[in-house]
């Protein structure tokens, strides 16, 4: 269990929350909750309602879909924030690969703060943004990797 300087730290470190004022980043990190999750535990699952994204305070986690793994998490990084916007299904299963603990922040909670703090928002853009982008790179060169195995030119892909 961390204490409530540990979590301001965490929390503070989280990219889309550099915007936030220190008051608010100690407000908003005490109300986060706290939750443990033991080795192979599912934290979220596909297809499943979400409303909330995680940061990950102790451990690391997989994201996958299925047996294909996505990307791993360690300590500082979160997960599951498109669902604070869209409260779309879950886009992806998140399981724990150690024991790991997590701070919950809800839909609730990011409207609240966005709120208070507007910028908050850009930034959760410019993080969602990126990340379709660096999934669109790695879509094409696996594109470019298999057309080079059956022996296909590679064309410029716009």
């Amino acid at each position: 269990m961390l204490n409530s300087f540990e979590r301001l730290l965490l929390v503070r470190g989280v990219p889309i929350f550099k915007e936030l004022r220190d008051d608010f980043l100690v407000r908003l990190a005490s109300i986060m909750e706290e939750r443990s999750y033991s080795v192979k535990e599912p934290i979220l699952i596909e297809g499943q309602e979400g409303r909330s994204m995680y940061v990950i305070c102790k451990g690391s986690v997989r994201v996958h879909n299925g047996s294909r793994d996505l990307t791993f998490c360690k300590r500082g990084d979160f997960f599951g924030e498109m669902s604070l916007f869209d409260s779309e299904p879950r886009s992806a299963s998140v399981t724990a690969i150690e024991p790991c603990e997590c701070l919950v922040l809800t839909q609730q909670q990011l409207y609240e703060a966005v709120d208070e703090t507007p910028g908050i928002a850009l930034n959760l853009i410019k993080i969602l943004s990126g990340r379709v982008r660096e999934m669109n790179r790695e879509i094409k060169a696996r594109e470019q990797e298999i057309r080079l195995l059956k022996g296909e030119p590679i064309t410029q892909i716009r």
